[in-house]
């Protein structure tokens, strides 16, 4: 049974023996989670979900029976997966700690808004809306939406300091604009809370142009916000894109690195191959950057092997 239970975790995180089964399985649950995000937003044009009812009917409950099964395959391997492994607790609290992890809250939201249907009654539309979170299913098998969470989860303490100045200057925005305005556009700026929308729209230079300054101090007050709000914007972009770069940066040392150590004789075998195939795919690398980086070790190692003047290889 525990041999069982790793070989359907090696498929389900698509490593060692059931990387190839594993990597195809992926491609069709891909696949079909894009497909209900297409029949979910079709299913929202009356017209459309009048004539094919029983088809988008079809259609959820292979989905979800799918999806129940995966989710509960997973939450049985879970504890032969490397991270919760060699954890000195017992198996049952690995899964509990699993259960609490945000992919196996996303894999429980797909399906639980149907099951829910069948017990409570639901607005379509609300029911609806709660499906879609099925799309943040890919954020499994994109390696670049884990790339970005990953950054989002390093520089979280920046990213709130920034979100903090950024409310700040909301309400002192807000405030500002409502002493200016508000004698003279009592309709729009009635009070701090609808002034409110006005600074949200200049912070972000959205600019929508149904709410606008008339007066002139109004005016100017609004382009000293519109001036510092460029800068305010960019500071958590800023953050995310030096971070992203970062990690990029990393887990391409980290690929090189594992790349020597597999060819530190100054070949590549086939059980060396299939590792490194294995770590590229968990470090979200593409096929180019992997042979350019196998090709750049390979050349660095024949260098210190051979002499550079005879080409002999060095005893």
């Amino acid at each position: 049974m525990n041999q069982l239970r790793l070989s359907i975790a090696q498929v389900l995180e698509s490593s060692g023996e059931g990387l190839k089964l594993g990597r195809f399985i992926d491609a069709l649950l891909i696949l079909l989670i894009i497909g209900n995000v297409v029949a979910i937003v079709l299913e929202s044009v009356e017209e459309v979900a009048a004539s094919y009812t029983h088809l988008f009917l079809a259609i959820e409950i292979f989905s979800v029976a799918i999806f129940t099964i995966e989710y509960l395959l997973r939450l049985w391997v879970c504890v032969d997966k490397e991270h919760y492994r060699d954890l000195p607790i017992p198996n049952w609290r690995k899964r509990i700690r699993y259960l609490r992890s945000p992919l196996a809250i996303i894999d429980l939201m797909a399906i639980l808004p149907t099951y829910l249907m069948l017990f409570v009654s639901f607005d379509l539309r609300f029911l609806r809306v709660f499906r879609l979170l099925r799309v943040f299913k890919l954020t499994r098998y994109s390696r670049a939406m884990q790339l970005l969470l990953q950054s989002i989860r390093e520089e979280k303490g920046p990213l709130l300091a920034a979100f903090f100045i950024m409310s700040v200057a909301l309400i002192t925005a807000s405030c500002g604009i409502y002493l200016i305005e508000h004698d003279e556009q009592p309709d729009k700026f009635g009070s701090i809370p609808d002034a409110m929308w006005w600074a949200m729209a200049t912070l972000t230079t959205v600019g929508y142009g149904d709410v606008v300054p008339i007066t002139p101090l109004g005016r100017f007050f609004g382009g000293v916000i519109t001036v510092l709000s460029m800068g305010m914007v960019a500071i958590p972009t800023g953050l995310l894109a030096s971070s992203f770069s970062d990690q990029l940066r990393r887990r391409r040392v980290q690929f090189a690195q594992y790349v020597a150590l597999c060819s530190r004789d100054g070949d590549i075998c086939e059980k060396d191959q299939i590792q490194i195939e294995e770590m590229r795919i968990e470090l979200g690398l593409s096929k180019k950057e992997a042979k350019r980086a196998i090709k750049r070790k390979m050349n660095e190692i024949k260098h210190i092997n051979y002499c550079a003047n005879c080409g002999h290889k060095i005893p």
